[in-house]
């Protein structure tokens, strides 16, 4: 089940739709060919996704393209918007925290994170989730409380684009698959989401401006390096030696760290896009100076960078074992780590906290309002 995810993770039941179809989970070919099979022209389909990604009409009535029948049509057979917002929390810091209910009253989070850049642009990045719940159980993650209910369907992926930007008013210009859930354990889905995302000459969503975050799925990474899409991707690494990563993220148990960055050098070699390596320091567990010259190796195996993420508690969940020892490692002692991989030419950033005030920073998503 850990490999790919695809055979026994439940989706959303047909029989929820009620015989309607979810717009979102069709690529321009597949309508294509259902265009056919409602008797309409091939480039109708064309015009319904344009209609739908680039104009954002969720609904087939607007879409003046389209002859009359034909709206009509997609009117009561698609269902396009799988997502309704349940209710949104807005951090002192910009960050906006939006909870979200599927068709079968499963709930997610996604979390814009706003952002003023240097030469004037504003960067809003959306973190959306790729399933409900997590399997994984790593110890420093609030999801890992919820468990695994399901899979999201492509749909309710590049959906939760199409509600936040319905919800804030504004456009996102970055995505990070970051979320609740492990992306690769949905490839299928969230391959087809980013092909949606990145479709058209005026996508959802640049693929430059799309990154992706995976705890170490090895033969889901290697299948990613064939895939035609030019995204960014991010390695939840969080220890350098096997057996505090093992205590951290059961994942490891599967693929040691020999075996997990083999198969991120493939993916350099295969993609020639560098890669990133995020690091949650622990107090005393992973910031000591024998990890810093272990991440020096690691980072020098390929093109990289290391991004530090401070760790954010989540007592809010009752954390029992290991994950309720976790603690967060001391401003000063952060800002050491970090300018000591600078100065081993590493590039090496440190993650905002944005919307730890509420609930929403990285490894904060389960369903719960701000503690």
């Amino acid at each position: 089940m850990l490999e790919l995810g695809q055979a026994k993770m439940r989706r959303l039941n047909p029989e929820t739709l009620g015989g309607r179809l979810l717009l979102g989970n069709f690529l321009p070919e597949e309508l294509q060919a259902l265009m056919v099979e409602w008797g309409q022209p091939r480039y109708r389909a064309e015009q319904i996704l344009h209609g739908y990604y680039a104009e954002r009409r969720l609904d087939p009535m607007e879409m003046t393209t389209l002859p009359l029948v034909l709206r009509q049509q997609c009117a009561e057979r698609f269902v396009t918007m799988p997502l309704k917002l349940v209710t949104h929390t807005r951090s002192s810091d910009g960050t906006v925290k939006m909870l979200f209910e599927l068709l079968d009253g499963n709930r997610v989070e996604s979390v814009l994170i706003p952002r003023e850049m240097r030469d004037g642009r504003s960067r809003r990045t959306l973190c959306i989730s790729t399933q409900a719940g997590c399997p994984l159980g790593c110890a420093f993650c609030a999801t890992a409380s919820l468990k695994l209910r399901r899979n999201l369907e492509t749909a309710e992926i590049v959906g939760q684009i199409l509600a936040a930007e319905r919800v804030l008013g504004e456009r996102i210009t970055n995505v990070v698959f970051m979320g609740m859930g492990e992306p690769l354990l949905n490839y299928d889905a969230v391959v087809r989401a980013v092909r949606l995302m990145t479709w058209g000459q005026q996508p959802l969503v640049a693929p430059r401006h799309i990154t992706l975050s995976t705890a170490g799925i090895v033969p889901a990474i290697e299948r990613l390096a064939q895939e035609s899409i030019a995204i960014k991707l991010a390695l939840s690494l969080h220890a350098t030696t096997d057996n505090l990563r093992r205590r951290l993220m059961p994942i490891a148990r599967r693929w040691d760290l020999e075996t997990l960055l083999a198969a991120m050098e493939r993916y350099y070699r295969a993609t020639g896009r560098a890669v990133t390596y995020e690091y949650i320091l622990f107090d005393g567990l992973n910031d000591t100076d024998a990890d810093i010259r272990r991440l020096v190796k690691i980072a020098r195996r390929v093109p990289s960078k290391v991004n530090v993420i401070p760790f954010h508690p989540i007592d809010f969940t009752n954390p029992t074992g290991l994950a309720a020892e976790l603690r967060p490692t001391p401003r000063e002692r952060i800002a050491e780590f970090v300018a000591a991989l600078r100065r081993q030419g590493i590039p090496t950033m440190v993650r905002s906290s944005s919307g730890v005030d509420i609930a929403a920073a990285c490894g904060q998503l389960a369903l719960t309002a701000a503690p």
